[in-house]
This record gives structure tokens, C-alpha cells and sequence, in this order.
């Protein structure tokens, strides 16, 4: 079982940053794709990022295609996302994943999810 929980939502500006934080409690970390989804009022669960076991291998959604970027620390077991040049139509919530076998762009791969943090973005 792995529990996730994210942090660093909140209200920012057009055009603003914001960096969100997934911490993971697993011993197996390292083991685990992950991944970043979004989920607006009324909109379908939207894939926005992935990330490989070791952090070398990246994919984005194309919505956020050079504005947000992800990481992560295996040591810390933590997986971050870096936005910027935010839009208002980037406001969701925002959801950490993770799974054990294979990079997807599709919720239904992921075994874990977290709670989901909020991201407004005003105009």
C-alpha cells in the first residue's frame, strides 16, 4: 500500500508559478512510476505529467507542454511539479499517481492516488 499526499496548491495570478509536492510513504519508492493529473469542475481526469522510476524519462500532456516540469527525489520519496506561465484554465484539482508497472497517460493504470490539491488561478 502507498499512501500520497500533496501539498503547494493555492491562489495564484495569471502568468504566476507554483511548485506542487507528493510525498510518498513506501519503502519502494524508487519502484513506482508516478504521475500528475488534474481534474476540473465538470471536465474529465486530464493526464498532465509522468515521470520514470529514476526520473530520467519525462512526459507532459500537451496542455502544459513547456510551462510545467516535474522531478523527482527517490531519496526523499517525493515527486514534484514545477508550473509556470500558469493560465486560468490550468485551475483544478490536483492529483499525484503512482503505479508499479509501466508509464500511462490513462487514470485507470494508477494503483494509488493522493487527495488532490487545489490550483486557482485567476485571471
Amino acid at each position: 500500500q502507498v499512501q500520497l499526499v500533496e501539498s503547494g496548491g493555492g491562489l495564484v495570478q495569471a502568468g504566476g508559478s507554483l511548485r506542487l509536492s507528493c510525498a510518498a510513504s513506501t519503502r519502494t519508492f524508487s519502484s513506482y512510476v508516478m504521475a500528475w493529473f488534474r481534474q476540473a469542475p465538470g471536465k474529465e481526469r486530464e493526464f498532465v505529467g509522468g515521470i520514470s522510476r529514476t526520473g530520467s524519462s519525462t512526459l507532459y500532456g500537451d496542455s502544459v507542454k513547456g510551462r510545467f516540469t516535474m522531478s523527482r527525489d527517490n531519496a526523499k520519496n517525493a515527486v514534484y511539479l514545477q508550473m509556470s506561465s500558469l493560465k486560468p484554465e490550468d485551475t483544478a484539482v490536483y492529483y499525484c499517481a503512482a503505479n508499479g508497472r509501466t508509464s500511462s497517460y490513462r487514470p485507470r493504470d494508477y494503483d494509488y492516488w493522493g487527495q488532490g490539491t487545489q490550483v486557482t488561478v485567476s485571471s
